[in-house]
């Protein structure tokens, strides 16, 4: 039971106390006694439990009735199982004895109360009414945790606003009610028990701008919600009748976890003794609740698709065609941004992130928007968040943004496990510089920030500078496999890879087969001119390393070995006009940029040498990737795409399936 107020008992008249089922009160029983009295007896009526602790053994009287001897050891506690019907029905009478002296009494009135706050600690997807001291007040990770979830109200119910749900102190309707965490304040007390008591429910003032609550009334939306706690409002004062009632409130979160919040809100009820007018009025009991907000959460490209997002632009209609097939095959959605909408941006992954946010009676898909405002800016804002669809955007507006601030630059992992730490949700990765200089880039802070402080994918920096756009997806992927124990396979574009396969080629009599043929505009180059070219071949060796020493990360961070591992031929080029600054792109269309819609593979067509009229770059990668189930189909993106430093998987998105496995469940 919780801990509750300590009560002094006095011998000149009876003594009134509030004792709140299922807390504990303390009695004090040597502090009023006469100096000549050495020991006490208890007696009490039959709602009231009393217990003596820590004291020399009771002796027993002629009569049958416990004595005890007073001592500074002594502990007597008292508890009451039900609510009182009626003010001061129940009544302890302590006697004090002495050896000269005749007995002398103290009297106490008890009156019992109910007073509960009520969430969802036990994340069924309903609020169960419980009585106070339940610890309710903390919240603990894992299978057997427990603690309420908080979602943070952040779609856009109503068509015609242009703000996000929690933006306002309306409830639009029950949809939007939906959104939020129900919790319950049940009270039972005497008809009378306001007049000389008032409940206060209250969230710390350093917490008031996270979170909302609404209490409900009578009558019709939106009136029949009343905002009693949020910004400027860290109190509010209960009006209640006596008797058994249950008020209802509903919390909604206005903050994602970040630097500067970990992400527990409590919420209190107070309850206030103010029979004296002319006194302050006395804390005498208190119960809360703790939330946690839902962290958003990413998800890889393991997870079944569900929409895909694209843009249609002036010289894409083929590469759109090619999509369209590709979604259809995979029995997914597809949401095409017009041209009048895009600007000429079609770099609809490096605009923004789909993730979700999951409470146990609600799952909320949230766009994650990028701080790179170009053409696509308005797009997260206007065509995708919505009614059951969130917004969040985090990111730099007094720095300057740079490339590795772009979605491209995020990706996350299927689950994996590292020796005995596991990831259910996988590890975010994102791209930052090697090392610390006066050109080097990294992923702004604020963003990185945000990404850590959800706490349910560990974020992993990878090295990614050595790049000329600078995004971790220019050289990985990751696909389902079903022939591993994880369940995937990674994908990295490898120069060495490329050169091995060339080189048997050659060995081959093909050395004077074509890269490029067939595109107009685009010097064609033969695999003997692509091998005997030492420049290329020593930027490749750099680019090698540079992969490599992403390689080895990700397999210390991701738990991998090299038979989770695929490498995809590829080659890159150096730019640059200085030494300082060069910083390579894909030589050829870069085929590890892909679109993963489950088992259907949108690849980038690589316009490799044609041996025996097929292209062994494709040939490679079907054989590398077919046997595992996958069907890879090449999409001509040279023109729309290639040559302005993206691919594929830079210009198309994907919403995908929530994870089954519940966030809270795991410990970070």
């Amino acid at each position: 039971m919780a801990q509750g107020t300590v009560i002094h008992v006095d011998l000149q008249q009876p003594t009134h106390a509030v004792c709140v089922l299922g807390t504990v009160a303390s009695l004090d029983v040597c502090g009023s006694a006469p100096k000549e009295y050495t020991s006490f007896s208890i007696t009490a009526s039959p709602g009231v439990v009393v217990d003596v602790t820590h004291g020399p053994p009771a002796k027993k009287s002629t009569t049958g009735t416990s004595k005890w001897t007073l001592d500074p050891e002594l502990e007597v506690t008292l508890w009451m199982e039900v609510a009182s019907s009626r003010t001061d029905d129940q009544k302890v009478r302590i006697s004090y004895h002495g050896p000269k002296t005749s007995p002398i009494q103290a009297l106490l009135y008890l009156t019992g109360v109910e007073i509960s706050l009520c969430t969802d600690v036990t994340r069924t997807g309903k609020a169960k009414l419980t009585r106070a001291g339940k610890n309710q007040n903390t919240w603990t990770w894992g299978p057997s945790g427990h603690g309420a979830i908080l979602l943070v109200n952040c779609d856009k119910e109503n068509p015609k606003s242009s703000s996000m749900d929690f933006e306002d102190d309306q409830v639009l309707d029950n949809k939007d009610l939906q959104d939020m965490s129900p919790m319950t304040l049940s009270t039972k007390t005497p008809k009378d028990f306001f007049a000389r008591y008032q409940l206060v429910l209250h969230v710390a003032k350093a917490e008031m701008d996270k979170v909302r609550v609404f209490r409900a009334m009578r009558g019709k939306l939106p009136s029949r919600f009343k905002v009693v706690l949020g910004p400027q409002q860290p109190c509010h004062l209960l009006e209640l009748p006596g008797g058994h009632h249950n008020t209802e409130f509903y919390v909604e979160g206005l903050a994602f976890p970040d630097a500067n919040f970990p992400g527990l809100i409590s919420l209190t009820v107070s309850l206030l003794e103010k029979s004296n007018p002319d006194l302050p009025e006395a804390l005498i009991f208190q119960d809360s609740v703790t939330f946690r907000v839902a962290p958003w959460i990413m998800t890889p490209n393991t997870q079944p698709p569900q929409e895909v997002y694209v843009c249609r632009i002036v010289e894409n209609e083929d590469f759109l065609k090619s999509v369209t097939a590709l979604a259809r095959k995979a029995k997914c959605k597809l949401t095409v941004c017009p041209e009048e909408e895009n600007f000429d941006d079609q770099w609809m992954q490096d605009e923004m992130e789909i993730g979700y946010i999951q409470a146990p009676h609600k799952t909320l898909p949230v766009v994650f928007d990028s701080p790179r405002d170009r053409g696509l800016k308005d797009f997260p804002v206007k065509r995708v968040m919505g009614p059951n669809f969130g917004y969040v955007t985090r990111g730099p507006h007094t720095v300057e943004v740079t490339g590795l601030d772009a979605f491209g630059n995020l990706e996350v992992s299927p689950p994996v496990a590292v020796g005995e730490k596991e990831y259910p949700l996988g590890r975010i990765l994102i791209g930052n510089s090697g090392y610390s200089s006066s050109e080097s880039r990294d992923m702004n802070q604020a963003l990185q920030d945000f990404l850590g402080a959800q706490q349910v994918q560990s974020p992993v920096k990878l090295f990614s500078d050595w790049l000329y756009v600078g995004h971790v997806d220019e050289f990985l992927s990751f696909v389902p496999a079903p022939d591993r124990k994880q369940g995937f396979r990674l994908l990295l574009a490898s120069p060495r890879a490329c050169y091995q396969l060339f080189q048997e080629q050659q060995s081959q009599g093909h050395g004077e087969a074509l890269l490029f043929e067939g595109l107009k505009r685009k010097k064609q180059q033969t695999i003997n001119d692509i091998l005997s070219n030492k420049k290329l071949r020593e930027q490749n060796s750099y680019v090698e390393s540079c992969i490599d020493w992403n390689r080895e990360l990700l397999k210390r961070e991701l738990g991998l070995t090299e038979g989770d591992i695929i490498d995809i031929p590829q080659l890159f080029r150096l730019m640059g006009n200085s030494r300082r600054n060069l910083k390579a792109e894909a030589f050829f269309p870069n085929m590890v940029n892909m679109l993963v819609l489950g088992k259907h593979l949108g690849i980038p067509k690589p316009f490799g040498p044609l041996i025996s009229a097929h292209c062994c770059l494709e040939e490679k990668v079907r054989s590398l990737l077919e046997p595992l189930g996958l069907h890879c189909t090449f999409v001509n993106d040279f023109y729309a795409y290639h040559v302005h430093h993206g691919e594929i998987h830079c210009g198309t998105n994907v919403r995908r399936k929530p994870f089954t496995f519940k966030w809270w469940h795991m410990v970070p």
